[in-house]
């Protein structure tokens, strides 16, 4: 190969280490020739760039970063837009490099982000226009919780009323938020809301009574939005429909954006969604400069919105078209494995993966495929303990480190949860979990918070139910195991007494040695702290602050359950920093929540808004997603995740386990009643029905797009996870299954 210009060499090298992949050398990580290396160093170009995951597209928007700020371009003149938060790491990283210089803040948003901040800004221009009734005051903006709460505050009447929904069955959270997904997807795909009910019907081939059921959605769905309105309320589909209908056109905003961001980032284009690809056609053409990445396997997130299709015609807007051929991170084996499972699939588009296995060999994926074999794994546990001590064998034997493994299943429910992160803390083996939708009070931090803030407000007339407070005791007293927590529960909680509990100096004899006086000690003042917060309605301080103070003057001390010391690494110091991430996501939730609620006249003047907080929680709405106040790349953890959940943080690793690939949760759509992400896209024909074709065929494409994505993201090997019996005790021959059997019939 010809020698390549310094700069060149060093920009390759760079991608060597941002890879951290041993597959492939430097001197093959020529991605750029010469006159495109021009184009990238140049201040006023538009390229769009395309290819399969892992082929540099990330790294060279990053790079494009560091040329603009190390130019001097103004940093306030640069926009790096993602389709969300989580995939901003790696630009975070290149503006902390100190080879840059004092670099001054770039805007690193989403476009809800930036609808947010447009809104702030220009909020006097539009209130009125938009249809808000108080255009003066300010705008109220929602999270995903808090949105649930004024949707169920809605719906809840017409329920138990008039009886709403009652022709399917359904979880009160999971109701909610498919409501709030309907006005989530009109407002992202430019649908107008009155015409979301209409197209759940046309589409609708069953019984009759679910068209009912579609005309009740409509009615939820225009409601909430009427409240909204109301009451300067502004959820995520509110604040699109905000700065797309009524603040993009106006022209002073336009001249703000075009004049202010003169330089486009955009990264993965093809998860984010048509109204997001309408404003970038026009953007380009006013910027100076436009980096555009499209991921050509992408569009994981059609369920959010996401439209390849329309990201795809991006590249008409700009004068340069680059594409990535050849994938740097996935080793021609596991591409093999992608390409026959597409085989498997029926899958016409799989031939793209052959142009890209580049190997010295002929491709064989069972060199790269682990399986139990001869070990037969009957039920679920003995396949979990196949995993383990696959992942004991290399770390411990393969020097693999634990942060470059990751453990995928279609669904992470509690009981794996535990089974899995169990079985590896026995084995010391570091371990942690990715749901983001899990529910706050599913976390037993959260839950031991909470319950103490109930016994701390007795005058709120929630007394904790006995196994709450004991739970509660066990995660707040550290050493406290269960035996002990019950039967102290049992002596002190005294619901029907107050104070509601009762002091250890009151237990005597065998009772109180068993519990320990060490123990009893830190419960005693666990309680006088709870006693000494004030008990009259007047004076409740805010719930964020109760339980920020909950936590630092009591539950963070030595002693007790949250406490973490540095000095002392071990499996319990993990654990108090698990509990102090869950506590600081719970007191934002809570600062959120309470924040929403004070701007509503009238809304809290019967119940308390720490009451209030309590019981939305404990109605397990669907959590907001937090950011990880630590990176995950540095978080040196085997990893459990949901597949999709870790295909959105676009991570790279050595080895993936995918669990119960025999489960058909792989390719089954999660059940929707009251919503259809492909019947509310802009490329549905309103009016024709959704047939059985076109769900297979959709969940055909889902799954391959599934096996690609995972492939791409893998360096070394994959394992599967095979049991005769799922979780719940049923035979599984999923389609995933049978996909991979096939694959391996056709090798022999």
């Amino acid at each position: 190969m010809a020698l390549l210009p310094g700069r060149v060499y060093y920009f390759i090298c760079d991608l060597r280490l941002y890879f951290s992949t041993p597959i492939f050398e430097a001197t093959e990580l020529d991605i750029l020739d010469p006159e495109q290396y021009t184009l990238l160093m140049s201040p006023r170009v538009k390229v769009f760039v395309e290819g399969p995951p892992g082929s540099g597209k990330t790294t060279l928007a990053v790079e494009r970063l560091r040329y603009l700020v190390g130019r001097g371009m103004p940093p306030t003149a640069i926009l790096v837009l993602l389709p969300q938060r989580l995939l901003a790491g790696p630009y975070y990283q290149a503006l902390r490099d100190s080879a840059l210089g004092p670099a001054g803040a770039v805007d690193i948003l989403t476009f809800d982000g930036l609808a947010r901040r447009i809104i702030r800004l220009f909020w006097p221009l539009i209130g009125a226009r938009a249809g808000f009734a108080h255009p003066t005051r300010p705008p109220i903006f929602l999270t995903v919780e808090t949105a649930q709460y004024f949707m169920e505050h809605i719906v809840a009447p017409l329920i138990e009323r008039e009886r709403y929904f009652e022709a399917i069955t359904i979880e009160r959270g999971r109701l909610l938020s498919q409501l709030l997904d309907n006005l989530n997807k009109a407002a992202l795909t430019g649908i107008p809301l009155s015409e979301v009910a209409e197209r759940l019907k046309g589409a609708w081939a069953g019984e009759a009574a679910q068209r009912r059921v579609f005309d009740q959605v409509g009615v939820c769905v225009q409601r909430f939005r009427q409240y909204c309105l109301a009451h300067n309320l502004l959820d995520f589909s509110l604040q699109i429909d905000t700065f797309v209908q009524h603040l993009y056109p106006q022209p002073a905003v336009q001249a703000y954006l075009f004049e202010r961001y003169r330089h486009l980032i955009v990264d993965n284009l093809e998860e984010d969604t048509p109204v997001v690809h309408d404003l970038l056609r026009e953007w380009v053409r006013h910027c100076e400069s436009a980096f555009l990445v499209y991921d050509q396997s992408g569009g994981h997130r059609v369920f959010l919105g996401a439209d390849p299709r329309s990201a795809a015609r991006l590249a008409e807007a700009c004068g340069q078209r680059w594409e990535m051929a050849r994938p740097l991170v996935a080793p021609a084996d596991v591409l093999h494995l992608a390409y026959h499972i597409g085989l498997s699939l029926n899958r016409k588009d799989a031939a793209t993966l052959l142009r890209q296995m580049d190997a010295p060999t002929a491709p064989d994926f069972r060199r790269i495929l682990h399986t139990p074999g001869e070990q037969e794994c009957r039920f679920h546990p003995q396949m979990l303990d196949w995993v383990v001590e696959q992942i004991e064998h290399l770390i411990r034997d393969e020097g693999v480190s634990p942060g470059e493994i990751v453990v995928l299943a279609p669904f992470v429910g509690d009981a794996l949860r535990f089974s899995l992160l169990e079985r590896l803390a026995a084995r010391a083996i570091p371990a942690r979990s990715h749901r983001p939708s899990r529910a706050l009070w599913d976390e037993p931090a959260a839950r031991c918070l909470l319950t103490l803030m109930q016994l701390a407000h007795p005058h709120w007339q929630l007394p904790p139910p006995k196994f709450d407070v004991m739970l509660a005791l066990m995660q707040a007293l550290a050493g406290l195991d269960l035996v002990r927590a019950w039967l102290l529960t049992e002596v002190v909680y005294r619901p029907h007494q107050t104070p509601w509990l009762g002091s250890f100096q009151q237990v005597q004899g065998d009772t109180r040695a068993r519990i320990t006086p060490a123990l009893g000690e830190r419960y005693e003042r666990l309680r006088a702290w709870l006693l000494d917060h004030p008990q009259s309605v007047a004076e409740d301080e805010a719930v964020d602050h109760f339980l920020t103070r909950l936590f630092g003057e009591i539950l963070s001390q030595h002693g007790f359950g949250f406490h973490h010391d540095d000095a002392v690494p071990s499996p319990a110091a993990s654990s108090a920093l698990d509990k102090a991430r869950i506590a600081a996501q719970l007191i934002e939730s809570a600062r959120k929540f309470r924040q929403a609620l004070e701007m509503v006249p009238g809304l809290c003047d019967a119940t308390p808004i720490g009451a209030r907080f309590i019981q939305m929680v404990q109605r397990r709405l669907l959590a907001a997603t937090y950011l990880p106040s630590e990176p995950t790349a540095t978080q040196n953890a085997v990893l459990l995740s949901p597949a999709y959940s870790f295909l959105m943080t676009n991570r790279f690793v050595d080895y993936q386990f995918w669990l119960d690939i025999g489960d058909m949760g792989w390719w089954e759509r999660i059940y929707q009643p009251l919503t259809h992400p492909y019947v509310l896209r802009r490329d549905w024909e309103a009016g024709r029905p959704w047939n059985d074709a076109d769900e297979f065929n959709a969940r055909q494409e889902t799954l391959y797009r599934l096996v690609v994505g995972l492939a791409y993201r893998c360096r070394r090997g994959i394992y599967v996870g095979i049991s005769d019996l799922s979780e719940q005790g049923y035979e599984q021959q999923g389609p995933l299954l049978r996909a991979l059997q096939a694959a391996l019939r056709r090798m022999r």
